[in-house]
């Protein structure tokens, strides 16, 4: 079978993009047109274990009454993250059409208002280094930026100067408004650091939103590639377990083309927000609840948490204050799918990869909800069920404090400043404050 021709590349090289969004590349019609290279994150592991297969890996789909499995080849080429030059470069070639992302929540580098955190030293260093470079014309090859905007505004601005055409850039993170975030981070930057490339990335330069829900968790590569061979007789060094389920939407243009991916099974809309609200409160929302949670109970992974009815009645909960939130959904079926996804035991989905980064996740996964409900006059009850499974996680170990938190004194902190340090909106209701202090005393006792 003849190697696909270079056409996207992707940052952020993990088991997700590899069982969703290089999967449905593989799947699609046009297949063959489509090759992706790929980058790595913080770590070259994946370099070494794919780039002597040819980028070639095993998807093993398992459900609860068995594994099925899909040999995936739509990544033709491995890099790793931190090789400046190389995602330049790939970025820049006038035969690369799309540029998606899977960096990470924590990856884009955000303040609490969701714009670039210039602030951190990363960042500003990023900055100064890349006013630097764009002001020395040819000087592209000598900058080394750390941050993933920062790479990505280097080799959007070697692609302007060399005159390659428009791209897609095509967020795959859980954000909320995860296209317009990304859209709005790098204009920020690029306004501080170069007024063409700002114009460039307004004519040419299309960011997609979407919302992506596969579960894929966390593996222990050995043991699944020996497991696969007993299985299959393939030598596979880089397997990838997730779940039967996948749902993919967007929203946006693909100036310079994209993969039939309807073709498999995504779904090309107009609005994305109620797909995306759904995905990310509900799915990644009881996760979070879990993950924090769970592990106060003795609970090491999802499927055993979901079973037990403290923590089902917190999700289920949270999902009644969803349900209120996502008006024109019908979403009987989808909390039943969650339900059964949650439940696979052969899905060793760990609480512990869940709970990393959780004050984010529960800023952006719960509290928008909570809000909503209050604004309208509701009592948020789930949410603040939620969030005193939080408060109890982070005060047992279970999930990191706040950054405002002294870590040495989270096991004692008042569940008000706990609140406060997520967000001060919330604390500062008083009725919803006294529900969660509240719950969490309930929760305790439970």
């Amino acid at each position: 079978m003849p190697t696909p021709p270079e056409r996207i590349v992707h940052l952020g090289l993990g088991a997700f993009h590899r069982a969703h969004q290089a999967w449905y590349t593989a799947r699609a019609s046009d297949a063959a047109e489509w090759g992706i290279v790929a980058f790595t994150g913080r770590s070259r592991d994946l370099v070494d274990r794919l780039t002597p297969q040819d980028g070639l890996f095993t998807l093993i789909e398992r459900g609860a009454d068995g594994d099925r499995f899909e040999v995936v080849p739509s990544i033709v080429r491995v890099e790793a993250g931190d090789d400046v030059l190389a995602f330049v470069a790939a970025v820049a070639s006038p035969d690369v059409a799309i540029l998606t992302l899977t960096i990470t929540e924590a990856g884009y580098r955000l303040a609490g208002d969701g714009a670039p955190d210039v602030e951190a030293p990363a960042v500003a260093s990023d900055l100064s280094l890349l006013a630097d470079a764009f002001a020395r014309d040819g000087a592209l090859g000598q900058a080394n930026p750390e941050t993933a905007l920062g790479r990505i505004l280097l080799a959007l601005d070697a692609r302007r100067r060399s005159g390659s055409g428009p791209i897609a850039l095509v967020s795959c993170d859980n954000l909320s408004d995860n296209g317009g975030l990304l859209r709005r981070a790098l204009m920020d930057l690029a306004g501080r650091v170069s007024p063409e490339l700002v114009a460039w990335l307004s004519e040419s330069v299309s960011v997609v939103s979407t919302s992506v829900d596969r579960i894929t968790p966390a593996i222990d590569s050995d043991a699944e590639s020996r497991a696969l061979l007993g299985a299959t007789g393939w030598v596979d060094a880089a397997p990838v377990v997730t779940e039967p389920f996948s749902d993919w939407a967007l929203e946006g243009d693909f100036p310079a083309g994209r993969p039939d991916w309807e073709s498999t099974g995504a779904r090309f809309v107009d609005d994305l927000a109620p797909w995306e609200k759904r995905k990310l409160w509900m799915l990644n929302g009881a996760h979070t609840v879990l993950a924090t949670f769970g592990p106060t109970r003795g609970h090491r992974v999802v499927s055993t948490a979901i079973d037990d009815p403290v923590c089902r009645d917190l999700v289920e909960a949270l999902w009644d204050d969803d349900a209120r939130q996502l008006p024109g959904l019908d979403l009987a079926d989808y909390r039943a799918a969650l339900l059964q996804r949650f439940r696979n035991p052969r899905i060793e989905h760990r609480l512990a990869q869940i709970a990393q980064d959780s004050t984010t996740k529960v800023r952006l996964r719960i509290v928008p909800v909570a809000l909503g409900e209050l604004a309208e006059g509701k009592e948020a009850g789930g949410c603040a069920g939620a969030i005193a499974a939080w408060i109890l996680g982070v005060r047992a170990g279970a999930a990191p404090a706040p950054n405002s938190i002294d870590p040495t004194t989270v096991a004692d902190a008042e569940a008000s400043a706990l609140l406060a340090a997520l967000d001060a909106r919330l604390a500062d209701d008083a009725v919803f404050a006294a529900r969660v202090a509240s719950a969490v005393k309930a929760l305790q006792t439970s």
